[in-house]
């Protein structure tokens, strides 16, 4: 970079530390966190101002928006209600007929005349994102398999929490073990099942083992956990030095406490720094640098779409989630374990202490991906998937996925 290019950078930083501190004023305590937070990631948005004007940024979004046919794919809808009152959202999309294999001859003849109930694999996203994080394996999955997706509480189409809006209480991953488990209630209530999670997903799937674990064993014969973590996620440092995270970890539950209490203030100021929080968002979604603008800007606006206040909800979860134990209930049945290696949210090391003591499991690190694994990666996730249905005899060996199913090579099995 020549001199006249250092001094312009970082002219573009300060240009974009002095917005970032604009905000920072009008939101008081919440400007120690964007300060430590969005550190890594102002540069690169820096940089791009210096070449790309807000005009011209703010038509590629909207040119994103419309081009872009992520999260589109709509099934069933049907509604399940939580032991708080919580009305969660879910959709099923069901096999089709004329693509369904016909039934075995040794399937007649173990269960006579009815045929058995489908398999159904059940979808669990992630904190701040929604069902059509899910894309591209529903896409892949659509007609071979039953499948359901459900929008975790104050997510997506799902409402607000009824615990967290009457009551004022943070959420529990004890609380979403228990939300899942009214959605397979109402959307899955009979059959052979397959719980797929990714990130605050998989943590809902063990929390499910942990209170259900008659469920897990009666009736679930596979599961995924992509990107997730089953505890110690206090110990994570986000790709930050030493000074930034202890900073984070020091002043983030107070800040979004405040940031909660202040919802309307602070959406706007995200509205205002949307450049700012679309380099955060990217760098902690994804790891590589070709990830496609428009999956780019899908990630992010799910993200944005999550109100500050249910941010601040969920975020105390976290820490106290610890599943370890509950691990066993998966021991001896077929599990994908996956991750990214650029993960700085949830880790890989975090996945490898997952599979180790599953003997059944099948340890798939991916280069070159960060948290948002299976948008960056598709054709690894969902491959991987298939393999995983196909063990657990949830679709048959010469079933075709279509779209994002072919073997990739970018893969290292652990």
């Amino acid at each position: 970079m020549s001199e006249s290019s250092a001094e312009a950078a970082v002219a573009a930083v300060a240009s974009a530390s002095e917005a970032a501190a604009g905000w920072r004023r009008a939101t008081g305590l919440a400007g120690a966190a964007i300060g430590v937070i969005a550190a890594g990631a102002a540069a690169g948005v820096a940089i791009e101002r210096m070449t790309v004007g807000r005009g011209m940024r703010q038509k590629a979004r909207l040119a994103l928006d419309s081009a872009g046919p992520y999260g589109s794919l709509r099934g069933t809808p049907g509604k399940a209600y939580a032991d708080d009152g919580t009305e969660l959202y879910y959709e099923v999309d069901d096999v089709d007929p004329e693509s369904a294999p016909a039934l075995s001859p040794r399937r007649r003849r173990l269960f006579g005349r009815k045929a058995p109930a489908p398999v159904t694999v059940v979808f669990s996203h992630g904190y701040c994102l929604s069902q059509d994080s899910w894309h591209f394996q529903r896409a892949a999955l659509r007609g071979v398999v039953r499948t359901v997706h459900w929008d975790q509480r104050s997510h997506g189409r799902s409402a607000r929490g009824v615990a967290q809006t009457q009551e004022g209480r943070h959420v529990d991953i004890e609380q979403l073990g228990r939300d899942l488990k009214a959605v397979i209630d109402a959307a899955a209530p009979e059959g052979p099942l397959v719980l797929v999670g990714h990130s605050m997903g998989g943590m809902t799937v063990m929390a499910l083992a942990d209170q259900y674990p008659e469920l897990i064993r009666e009736r679930v014969v596979a599961t995924a956990l992509v990107g997730t973590s089953s505890g110690r996620l206090g110990e994570v440092n986000f790709g930050l030095p030493v000074a930034g995270v202890n900073a984070v970890r020091r002043v983030l539950p107070g800040v979004l406490k405040a940031l909660g209490q202040r919802a309307e203030l602070v959406e706007k100021g995200r509205r205002a720094t949307a450049d700012l929080f679309a380099g955060i968002i990217k760098r902690y979604s994804f790891s590589s640098r070709d990830v496609d603008p428009a999956i780019a800007r899908f990630a992010e606006r799910m993200i944005e779409g999550t109100p500050i206040d249910v941010v601040a909800e969920f975020y105390p979860a976290f820490a106290d989630h610890d599943k370890t134990e509950a691990l066993a209930l998966f021991a001896d049945m077929p599990v994908l374990v996956l991750a990214g290696v650029g993960d700085l949210v949830t880790p890989s090391e975090h996945s490898e202490a997952i599979a180790d003591p599953l003997p059944e499991a099948e340890l798939v690190l991916v280069p070159d991906a960060g948290h948002l694994v299976m948008l960056e990666h598709p054709e690894v996730v969902t491959d991987r998937l298939a393999d995983l249905l196909t063990r657990a005899g949830a679709v048959p060996a010469g079933a075709t996925v279509s779209g994002y199913g072919s073997t990739s090579s970018t893969a290292r099995r652990g």
